[in-house]
């Protein structure tokens, strides 16, 4: 062991030496999750490795996604490094926008990446950006409460079996919500858990002609199911709360399910972090009978662009946050749990990681992700949660605002369908689709 650990140092220290000799300060823009969190108190790490200093610009979700882009697409300059996903990712490649990762070192071991997570950030075969994480989503539930109403969890639940789990489990006298589901405007955040929930309802954004189809049975029997349960057995609110805001009430004991993704468990299962640590059981996200799962496929990863003047420095920090050498620094700092799933291969062959109650059900997710075949019907796009089209992130977002509208009550299901359907063609046909 103590070999092991010599011999990982000395790689580590031949990894990042090279540019030691002049010390830059790079500003990274990222996302405000708890991994993200973590990597940058661990820092201090990379700069006593590199020399480098590292300034931060940390937002929520839906903000980091309009300051990067807005950066990029103007030619800012305002961050070396940038945390993006797979749906930016080739885009941004094709257009000549990020640093192509295709010089990273041998230590790095770039055919280490899943082949889900390496294929997503990719662009005709070269890397656009490291993974720091990949995730799918999941089924997280209280297993105490789930006893208490009688019921078991199947390992491949079906969206009617939640219903009804959800309506068991919910207690308003004592403040517990049966199911807490994202309903926040934005197309990475309510608009991604409802696209992925669509695909099971056999839903789809475009037909083969590019046509949308928010006017078919399949998106109305979406949102109307949706809609339903969570105003019997979700939080008041719902229609404004995502990620972060779900991840709170399940922490505390105010959720009975949680279908997110697959990052959090190590969140809900801290018992540091959240009250119900002791009692939480994963399955795989529902489906309804028509062959597709309403799970999707994502990375936060790191991206270089084009314009920075620090490429050097900050190939060095994308391969200090996306290796092997910082998910062991994690794990000896924080235990296997904490460290970021989802982007290695070699994680999953690890004996100490495999013992983490959730790796199988996460790796697992992740496979039955398809993003070249995501819904029932055939359609001309790639991407489980989003369409890989420049135009899709405006789109979705204006139509995520109309679904997140009729949630909160201020306008009809069909209304909203109704609004999406003129967004959407309009936006298209402009584009000239």
């Amino acid at each position: 062991m103590y070999l092991r650990n010599a011999l990982c140092a000395v790689s580590a220290l031949s990894l990042f030496a090279a540019g030691a000799a002049t010390a830059e300060n790079i500003v990274i823009a990222t996302v405000n999750n708890g991994d993200m969190i973590r990597m940058q108190g661990l820092t201090d790490d990379f700069t006593a490795k590199t020399g480098h200093t590292v300034e931060w610009v940390t937002l929520e979700e839906n903000v980091l996604r309009q300051r990067v882009t807005t950066d990029i697409t103007t030619k800012g300059g305002q961050f070396d490094i940038m945390t993006i996903g797979m749906y930016e990712t080739p885009i941004w490649g094709k257009n000549g926008w990020l640093v192509p990762l295709n010089d990273l070192s041998a230590d790095y071991d770039v055919a280490d990446i899943l082949p889900a997570m390496a294929g997503g950030l990719s662009y005709e075969g070269t890397l656009y950006a490291a993974p720091f994480y990949g995730e799918s989503s999941m089924v997280m539930y209280r297993t105490d409460l789930m006893e208490k109403a009688g019921l078991s969890m199947p390992e491949a639940p079906t969206w009617d079996f939640i219903r009804q789990a959800a309506a068991a489990m919910t207690d308003r006298a004592n403040d517990i919500n049966g199911i807490c589901l994202r309903g926040k405007a934005g197309w990475g955040e309510g608009g991604a858990f409802i696209t992925a929930m669509s695909n099971s309802f056999g839903a789809r954004w475009f037909d083969m002609d590019w046509k949308p189809t928010f006017d078919s049975e399949a998106w109305l029997n979406t949102l109307t199911f949706f809609k339903g349960m969570m105003d019997e057995s979700g939080p008041a609110g719902y229609a404004t709360n995502g990620f972060n805001e779900n991840l709170s009430l399940f922490q505390q004991g105010k959720c009975g399910m949680w279908i997110d993704a697959t990052v959090a468990a190590s969140f809900v299962t801290n018992p540091n972090d959240s009250t119900v640590a002791d009692s939480v059981g994963f399955a795989l996200a529902p489906d309804n009978g028509l062959g597709k799962r309403s799970n999707w496929l994502w990375a936060w990863a790191l991206a270089i662009p084009a314009g920075t003047q620090k490429e050097a420095a900050a190939k060095q920090f994308v391969e200090w946050a996306t290796s092997k050498g910082y998910i062991e620094l994690v794990a000896s700092k924080e235990g296997w749990a904490n460290v970021p799933p989802g982007a290695r291969t070699s994680l999953y062959e690890n004996p100490d990681y495999q013992a983490v109650p959730f790796a199988k059900m996460t790796l697992d997710s992740i496979l039955s992700a398809n993003p070249n075949s995501p819904t029932v019907d055939e359609v001309p796009y790639v991407g489980v949660q989003f369409a890989a089209i420049p135009e899709f992130a405006g789109i979705a977002t204006d139509v995520s605002q109309e679904f997140s509208a009729a949630y909160a009550g201020q306008q009809t299901v069909e209304e909203a369908l109704a609004k999406a359907q003129a967004i959407a063609t309009d936006a298209m046909e402009a584009a000239g689709y």
